[in-house]
């Protein structure tokens, strides 16, 4: 069933990339959008390396540019090998995002089978929402997706090594990879009760620093300045500080916004950003409650489940939260694919009109943001 909710998802998103070369003004406001012609490809196609896309060719084809640090290495190096394979890069992207997609998807349902919890409709809310198209074009969220999932079902199978390499990749792949620490000491928590005698538990909990750390060692090196992946953010837009700026002030910021400014794409697209952080931060509060509460009435037959689906709720929080303290709520419809406690929940409501009405409100909203992504509006 999961194979087949991948291959509508991704027939519906050439079918909406396609449609919206037709029908949507191009405005195609990025650096290097004249490059994406030598991959001989109909656009509607090559327009799946929009914006962060082409950065990710470009290092896989040529290494790291100034300021191109500021994204992380093991997608474009992953990229760089393949290109042996399939010479054309974006192509080679393409392959490499839905492939790894899809096998995320397998390991997603197997995973939620070890909760007992049913798969259908926690993946069904995960592709529909509005930035799932994310997923499947040239950006990290597909290659990611699927290291997490791998981590935290290897973790769930006790193969603490493959969950280690796992996690160790993750962080070699965003930054928010190094929080897999958290379900896994949660994880360590119930089945070991925090004992960490073996040295494989000891990898595993050390594991999600090993690809940030290894990527800051090669950037001190190259750069001079471990943090350049942080420090260089600000060039590529957004209005992202580097001074911690805490959620008060992201909502003062917006809120001045949508007060004053003008009636823009800009406007909506804040409108957007500040709506789609509320509600999934509303959903995740929730859930943590709800989660919180199973521990306290916890019993021998919940805590296997329990304890993992709580270090799963606190990821899927820091994941969201993590992202604000750079003064913006800019990218977090796409951040947000990853707190996955959030589909869960969703996944748990009991009135079907609520489900079902969310479900299609996602699906309309990833048609209106995928035309406006591969026509060259900004939407995350």
């Amino acid at each position: 069933m999961v194979l087949i909710f991948f291959a509508i998802s991704r027939l519906l998103l050439l079918l909406g990339s396609f449609v919206a070369e037709k029908t949507v003004p191009y405005l195609g406001f990025f650096p290097y959008k004249e490059l994406l012609v030598d991959y001989n490809l109909p656009s509607w196609i090559s327009s799946f390396a929009n914006f962060d896309g082409i950065h990710y060719l470009l290092i896989a084809k040529q290494g790291y540019s100034q300021w191109e640090q500021a994204f992380f290495p093991l997608f474009p190096a992953l990229l760089h090998v393949i290109g042996f394979i399939i010479p054309n890069y974006l192509v080679a992207a393409l392959v490499l995002s839905n492939t790894a997609l899809a096998i995320g998807l397998i390991f997603f349902q197997k995973l939620l089978k070890e909760w007992k919890i049913n798969a259908t409709l926690p993946i069904l809310f995960l592709l529909a929402f509005p930035t799932a198209f994310f997923f499947g074009i040239v950006y990290t969220e597909g290659v990611f997706f699927m290291l997490f999932i791998l981590s935290l079902y290897f973790l769930q199978k006790k193969n603490y090594l493959l969950a280690a390499l796992f996690a160790a990749f993750s962080s070699a792949t965003r930054l928010i990879g190094i929080f897999l620490l958290v379900p896994f000491f949660f994880h360590f928590l119930a089945e070991h009760k925090g004992s960490l005698k073996h040295f494989n538990l000891k990898a595993a909990l050390i594991s999600p620093f090993l690809g940030l750390f290894s990527y800051m060692f090669y950037l001190w090196i190259t750069t001079k300045d471990p943090l350049f992946f942080f420090n260089s953010q600000p060039i590529f837009g957004a209005h992202r500080s580097t001074n911690l700026i805490l959620l008060p002030q992201v909502y003062y910021r917006y809120i001045k916004i949508l007060v004053t400014a003008t009636h823009n794409f800009q406007w909506y697209m804040s409108l957007l950003e500040v709506s789609f952080f509320t509600l999934v931060f509303t959903v995740l509060a929730l859930d943590l409650v709800q989660r919180g509460k199973q521990l306290v009435k916890r019993n021998k037959t919940s805590t296997s489940t329990t304890f993992p689906l709580l270090g799963l709720s606190l990821f899927s929080l820091i994941n969201l939260v993590l992202p604000t303290l750079t003064g913006t709520f800019s990218s977090i419809p796409r951040y947000a694919l990853f707190s996955l406690s959030f589909f869960i929940y969703l996944s748990q409501i009991q009135s079907k009109v609520i489900k079902w009405g969310v479900l299609i409100l996602f699906i309309t909203l990833q048609i209106v943001l995928l035309s406006l992504f591969v026509s060259g509006y900004f939407v995350g």
